[in-house]
């Protein structure tokens, strides 16, 4: 197995998680705050180095249905240059619902609300890590 990076693509923001060497736990890492793409994918190809990422997992947005939206293509655009920057695999996934879902688990966890603002996007990148990573266990 090896690293993984997870990435939760926003207007605002991208969560940042990773797993650990094994390949078998995520865990949230960062929230990087949008800066345009040419920043962000740097940012991202910084990181990747620094962590020793061999592939990255970024949460593709889809309507409940399942259809593209206008969110579903920005995301596509970024990962276009992404790919064309980073000498790793970027794979994408169906994220649908990662950050309710991550907002859920922090209010159950009583995480304080400004901490959760801050937090919400990183975790919702592990959540999509942790589905990537089940799958590929065939979990």
């Amino acid at each position: 197995m090896s690293r993984v990076m997870a990435l939760d693509i926003g207007t605002r923001r991208i969560g940042v998680a990773t797993s650990d060497e094994a390949g078998l736990i995520a865990q949230p890492l960062t929230v990087i705050i949008r800066e345009g793409t040419v920043k962000d994918v740097a940012a991202i190809v910084r990181m990747v180095r620094e962590q020793g990422v061999q592939e990255v997992v970024v949460g593709r947005p889809v309507a409940l249905r399942g259809e593209e939206t206008e969110s579903t293509r920005k995301v596509l655009d970024f990962v276009d240059r992404l790919r064309d920057s980073v000498e790793v695999p970027v794979v994408m996934v169906d994220e649908r619902l990662s950050t309710v879902e991550a907002s859920r688990r922090m209010l159950e966890a009583d995480v304080r609300r400004g901490e959760r603002r801050q937090r919400v996007d990183a975790v919702a990148a592990a959540l999509i890590l942790e589905r990537y990573l089940n799958s590929r266990r065939g979990g």
